[in-house]
């Protein structure tokens, strides 16, 4: 870093920037690392600890991903370079527990699971609400008219250690690496960026913004709104084996009035993960910069009134919560691109609660984007110029 002027634009402090060190931003600075890239990253916290959407012990990747046909090729990508990524950093990363979708059959979470496996070839299996409630007796309230279908294409992934491995192995590459470092503003100017910190002036040809919900802070104009996103670990009443992964998978569940409960059973812990989609006065809006991470009744007992009737066998108070927030789309969908065509900013925002688990193809498609190569996946659906 230099907190010199800028004199002719002759000195820069790297080739790029990525600022953010998450899922996604973590992964690009890896691949550009590997491929040699001159490039630092910024990160405002610990990498593996930042309050942002790469956290809550695992996230869930599947294969047939019923948000957007385009993100399918995505999860090919993905799939594979999370492989890589494990024997890179010689750890293991995925547990392929394979994953349930549940719900009306034309609904959005099962039904739409079942439509673009049949599109695109993705062997699934179903099952009717009988079958269900035999098969995973722990699930319960099944209306007859909901549908299960299994992906076993589907896993748990381990995110905090996913973003620390990823980080670790861009730095092995030659990435240097910034904690503790707040990108307070971006200017941009002829041939370059400027990244204003606390600790100085940061030079550089090119920017990654991956900062999830304070991108509209340091970018104005994208359509992104923030909520708070609650995560919570409920204990079971007896210690019968019915919550273990294998029997209480990672699972999605629509519910008839439009409510999606998620979760996973029992894997190295004593916890059930679970938590709503949109969970009612907890999913309410807030600034990015809001650094409160409180936990309110607010934040828990929709998700806990509904325990009872759809997920029996659960203590009524969480054993423990941890609070993220997600960054939004009007659309569902990511951005990720470079807005207007500047050769000097390429953005990566917007998760909608389902980014994480494509993080390795979006770092590769970030990492070509920086050297204007075109990306490995078609990627135009998530161009930041949409909303124009």
């Amino acid at each position: 870093m230099t907190t010199k002027g800028v004199e002719g634009m002759a000195h820069w402090d790297a080739e790029t920037a990525v600022v953010g060190l998450g899922a996604w931003g973590a992964a690009a600075l890896w691949r550009l690392a590997a491929r040699g890239v001159d490039v630092l990253g910024l990160e405002r916290f610990t990498p593996g600890q930042a309050p942002g959407s790469s956290h809550g012990g695992s996230q869930l990747f599947r294969l047939a991903c019923p948000e957007h046909p385009g993100l399918i090729p995505l999860a090919h990508r993905s799939r594979e370079l999370w492989a890589e990524l494990e024997d890179a950093g010689q750890t293991k990363l995925f547990v392929p527990s394979g994953g349930l979708l549940i719900g009306p059959e034309h609904g959005r979470v099962a039904g739409g699971t079942l439509r673009t496996a049949r599109e695109y070839g993705v062997r699934v299996r179903t099952f009717t609400a009988t079958a269900l409630r035999i098969q995973y007796p722990r699930h319960v309230g099944l209306p007859r008219h909901h549908i299960g279908v299994w992906d076993p294409h589907a896993g748990l992934l381990r995110a905090e250690h996913a973003v620390r491995t990823t980080v670790t192995l861009a730095r092995n590459a030659g990435a240097r690496v910034h904690t503790d470092t707040r990108v307070t503003s971006v200017e941009l100017v002829p041939g370059g960026v400027h990244l204003h910190t606390p600790h100085g002036l940061v030079k550089v040809r090119q920017v990654v913004l991956a900062v999830g919900a304070r991108l509209p802070a340091l970018l104005p104009g994208l359509p992104l709104d923030t909520v708070r996103t609650p995560v919570t670990w409920f204990r079971p009443l007896e210690s019968d084996g019915d919550f273990e992964l294998e029997g209480f998978p990672a699972f999605v569940r629509e519910l008839d009035d439009g409510r999606v409960l998620w979760g996973s059973g029992l894997e190295g812990g004593h916890d059930v993960r679970l938590g709503l989609e949109d969970p009612g006065a907890a999913a309410k809006p807030v600034e990015p910069e809001d650094d409160d991470r409180s936990v309110t009744p607010d934040d828990w007992q929709d998700l806990a009134r509904l325990l009872p009737a759809k997920v029996p066998g659960l203590r009524p108070l969480p054993a423990r919560i941890a609070m993220g927030l997600r960054t939004r789309t009007p659309d569902g969908q990511f951005v990720v691109g470079r807005p207007g065509d500047d050769a000097r900013v390429v953005v990566a925002a917007g998760g909608n609660a389902h980014g994480f688990a494509h993080a390795p193809a979006i770092g590769e498609a970030l990492a070509d984007l920086v050297q204007g190569e075109p990306t490995k996946v078609p990627l135009g659906f998530l161009s930041p110029d949409r909303f124009d």
